[in-house]
């Protein structure tokens, strides 16, 4: 397996005065200097378990997460008529969503589609200086969450780092794969690059908001616990490769991904995926779409322990139809991420669990004129 390279301190070249000019043959600007000092911290603290300090006691035991819901609205969500609201600007800039909401903390205002997040503002933070030059959305997904620009190496999304550190070489044994994506990936970042295919996300398929939430190799209409154990049964009969080669790495990974797999069906996984448990008022907080219901799955998993899911929220990309599309998606995203928050809380989930809701961009803040603007 490839593992990722770091240049050591031998690696730095120093001018006259001693400050450090370049590292690895790298010129070091103040930017590069800072994303090293950063990625040398996130590295501590991933690998804090493992750092054993014999000159000092251990500290005390803080909390810490143990979940991670990845929101992730693929297309460019428009900030000003998020999170990031500049109802001063003028109407050539705010269009008809010219309002915004006090919040329940004081100074925080949001956009006017999002009364119930208003409410919820206590239980999370706003960024609202992070900003990139890269306008390609697959290229900038990937730039914002691995920290990288395109190149050779591909480089693993923040959910397969996530299983690597904390999934089942860190002894997880959940119900289902330590890293899930509600209901499908899309671009480089859901992949798991050089980490290789033991970290690649569980992808559910399927859609939680139907009647029957068709997870991709665990439920499925019309498949008794029979038939599938009929189907491991002749599975593992027809495998004759397994005692011809033994020792090879590649052929056991697929077996134990082919066991992992009949180990989730004919176990309680199908039982977590059904979201019939639960009740027609708690379904209908969350909202009855596809957003909303993978919301309350979010919740389900974390309940489980599942370290990372990511919700890949797609339709932001609106160069036509703007206010149309925001009047119906906005009041989807308030629903859902409100009662996600809100239910977390009330379980005693949030302070052990990472929700971080974004996108690869926004967009250009003046409003086009033409139709159907």
């Amino acid at each position: 397996m490839k593992t990722p390279r770091f240049p050591s301190s031998s690696s730095a070249q120093r001018d006259a005065s001693g400050v450090i000019r370049s590292l690895g043959g790298v010129p070091l600007t103040r930017r590069e200097a800072l994303r090293h000092a950063v990625y040398g911290s996130a590295g501590l603290a991933l690998m804090e378990p493992f750092v054993v300090r014999a000159d000092q006691p251990a500290p005390a035991a803080t909390a810490a997460a143990r979940s991670v819901i990845q929101i992730w609205l693929w297309g460019g969500p428009c900030h000003i008529d998020t999170f990031d609201p500049k109802p001063d600007a003028g109407r050539e800039y705010t269009g008809a969503l010219d309002q915004t909401l006090d919040t329940n903390v004081n100074g925080i205002r949001i956009g006017q589609l999002l009364p119930q997040l208003a409410q919820q503002a206590d239980k999370y933070s706003l960024i609202r200086s992070m900003t990139h030059g890269n306008n390609g959305h697959e290229t900038a997904a990937y730039l914002v969450q691995t920290g990288r620009t395109s190149e050779r190496d591909v480089f693993p999304g923040l959910g397969a780092v996530v299983s690597y550190f904390k999934g089942y070489d860190s002894g997880y044994t959940g119900l289902v794969p330590p890293y899930v994506v509600l209901t499908q990936p899309q671009g480089r970042f859901s992949e798991a690059g050089f980490l290789g295919p033991r970290y690649k996300p569980f992808a559910t398929g399927g859609n939680p908001a139907s009647p029957i939430f068709e997870v991709e190799g665990v439920v499925a209409p019309g498949i008794s616990e029979e038939h599938q154990r009929a189907r491991r049964d002749l599975l593992k009969g027809l495998n004759t490769l397994g005692g011809a080669l033994p020792g090879d790495a590649t052929l056991k990974t697929v077996v134990d991904s082919d066991e992992q797999a009949y180990e989730m069906i004919l176990g309680d996984a199908g039982k977590l995926f059904d979201l019939k448990q639960e009740t027609d008022e708690v379904r209908d907080r969350y909202g009855r779409n596809t957003f909303g219901q993978s919301c309350l799955m979010a919740r389900r998993l974390v309940e489980k322990g599942v370290p990372y899911i990511t919700i890949n929220y797609q339709g932001w990309d609106t160069h036509k139809q703007h206010f149309q599309i925001m009047n119906r998606k906005l009041p989807e995203l308030d629903a859902g991420l409100a009662a996600l928050l809100e239910d977390l809380s009330g379980r005693g989930l949030l302070d052990s669990t990472v929700v971080w809701c974004a996108g690869e961009f926004g967009r250009t803040p003046k409003v086009a004129t033409e139709s159907p603007w």
